[in-house]
């Protein structure tokens, strides 16, 4: 197996990735290109011309045909994983209409015209009336109907990222179905477009049927590299491309994940903890599980909409300090902040954090909140406290994913960005009072669309099979019990009662001040 390659292409907020790996899951090569993440001409406002992804795309692959051309020559097949909402408007020859808005743009639809009685009156009656309104007016394909008609008029199919990067490599209008997480009409339990003109999903997203790409099942040939398309990036013609998953599916694959027993907690920009199931479950009632990147099974998940993003607000807001320090001692900021972490004791002198810093559809009125604070804090405390109040965030996703499923979580696997710290790693063990397991590269997702490509291609036979040879762990973090009962009695005792205590606040808050609902 270890002559054998594949390329997997990871295109995320901030960069995209060319990754070849070999059959044991080894990393046998990679080139990255970074860009700036979005541009903004309004506050909110967050696009990406689509244009700069593919020719990220293209530089990558070059590059990695330059740098690496032995393995790059023998590459068997391309899959593509992206991030994930981010919807994209092309014409009938893939050319974009308008820039791309991404998934952290905030702008909202004014969406004037009601809903059908039927559902307004069904909404009303599961208590999920603003939910659903907030969620329609969050359907970026409603503001532009709204703001840019002319421009949804022409628009021939409307992609999510990973639809438009299939399409750039293959010619084809093709995506995987589990890549469809976004705000379009797409039925989760059935993994399909809703069957019929008359369910909600089409009043919600107010996208038409025949603007959205045709769906096919993850591990499944989307198409082939054409001659246009190996001139400028250098793979061989006629390559085939297969259907994968979108980033965080695959990363859950990519590290391990193969039923209830085991979660994948991604330490991103937006935080989850994702487990697979071949049940359709909703950890949180009315939150769809995601189709996953192994046929028959879903991504039942929790989300932490900011995540890791409070660590850049933190850094921008209070780490200056810090920001200087690593400069003068020639390390990264993030060291010096890990640092701090060791310096404040489990439970930070009872500094306690709420991460609501961007509220979920479920709780459309939450917002985020430190309580606790003495004249014993500092930055350093904060710091944690932010660290803490997510892993508190993802014990409360673990356990409603345990009360849906039946089944005690064994098995904690971490990636994302903030994995990659052994400290955070180590918190996280104690606080969850379970072993976490660090695989051997972080670059997860690009595993996971390199499992799923290998299974495609026949060399292994099962998705059990490929996990066992390909995904590798190189720390294990066990649990430091002398602190486990300390944030066993902080999680059950204050965090898990902060948002009842809070929530008629925030709603006060919001009529008060006019508060944004998102």
């Amino acid at each position: 197996m270890e002559d054998k390659y594949v390329l997997s292409i990871d295109c995320g907020t901030q960069s995209v990735r060319a990754l070849i790996f070999n059959g044991l899951g080894t990393l046998v090569a990679k080139e990255k290109l970074d860009f700036q993440p979005y541009f903004s001409n309004r506050p909110g406002w967050a696009e990406q011309d689509p244009e700069i992804w593919w020719q990220g795309v293209c530089h990558v692959c070059t590059a990695l045909k330059e740098n690496n051309s032995t393995v790059f020559n023998e590459i068997l097949a391309v899959s593509v994983t992206t991030q994930r909402d981010t919807g994209i408007n092309v014409d009938k020859n893939g050319e974009a209409l308008r820039p791309a808005i991404i998934w952290l743009d905030q702008r909202m639809a004014e969406c004037k015209k009601p809903i059908s009685k039927r559902y307004d009156f069904l909404f009303r009656l599961i208590g999920m009336k603003k939910a659903i309104e907030v969620s329609r007016k969050k359907c970026k394909a409603n503001w532009i109907m709204e703001n840019q008609p002319e421009i949804w008029r022409n628009t021939y199919k409307y992609l999510l990222l990973s639809g438009y990067l299939n399409f750039k490599l293959t010619g084809n209008f093709v995506d995987s179905i589990a890549s469809q997480i976004g705000h379009i009409p797409f039925n989760f339990k059935k993994k399909d477009w809703p069957k019929g003109n008359k369910d909600y999903r089409w009043e919600i997203s107010g996208v038409e049927r025949e603007k959205l790409p045709q769906l096919v099942e993850v591990g499944e040939r989307i198409g082939e590299i054409s001659p246009e398309v190996a001139k400028v990036t250098g793979l061989k013609i006629g390559i085939p491309v297969i259907a994968a998953g979108s980033d965080k599916g695959c990363e859950t694959l990519g590290t391990g994940c193969k039923n209830e027993k085991w979660v994948n907690l991604s330490f991103g920009t937006t935080a989850t903890v994702q487990t697979m199931s071949k049940k359709y479950i909703e950890p949180l009632m009315f939150m769809p599980a995601y189709p996953a990147c192994i046929p028959g099974y879903y991504n039942p998940e929790f989300e932490i909409f900011r995540g890791y993003w409070m660590i850049s607000w933190f850094k921008r807001e209070f780490a200056r300090k810090e920001a200087m320090e690593a400069e003068e001692r020639g390390i990264s900021y993030e060291e010096i902040l890990n640092e701090r972490l060791k310096d404040v004791p489990p439970g930070c002198h009872g500094l306690m954090l709420q991460p609501y810093w961007g509220p979920g559809l479920k709780y459309p009125e939450a917002k985020g909140a430190i309580i606790g604070f003495g004249d014993v804090h500092t930055r350093s405390h904060i710091y944690r406290a932010i660290i803490e109040g997510i892993n508190y965030g993802l014990l409360d996703g673990i356990e409603k994913i345990e009360r849906k499923t039946k089944e005690k979580v064994k098995y904690v696997m971490v990636s994302g960005g903030g994995s990659q710290s052994d400290t955070i790693c180590q918190i996280t063990a104690s606080m969850l009072n379970r072993k976490v397991y660090k695989t051997t590269t972080h670059e997860t997702s690009g595993l996971g669309a390199a499992i799923i490509t290998f299974v495609a291609l026949g060399i292994y036979v099962t998705y059990n099979e490929a996990i066992e040879k390909m995904v590798h762990y190189k720390k294990i973090f066990t649990p430091e019990k002398e602190y486990t009962e300390i944030y066993s009695k902080l999680f059950k005792n204050v965090y898990k009662r902060i948002y009842r205590r809070l929530k008629s606040l925030y709603s006060d808050i919001g009529k008060i001040t006019n508060y944004p609902d998102i």
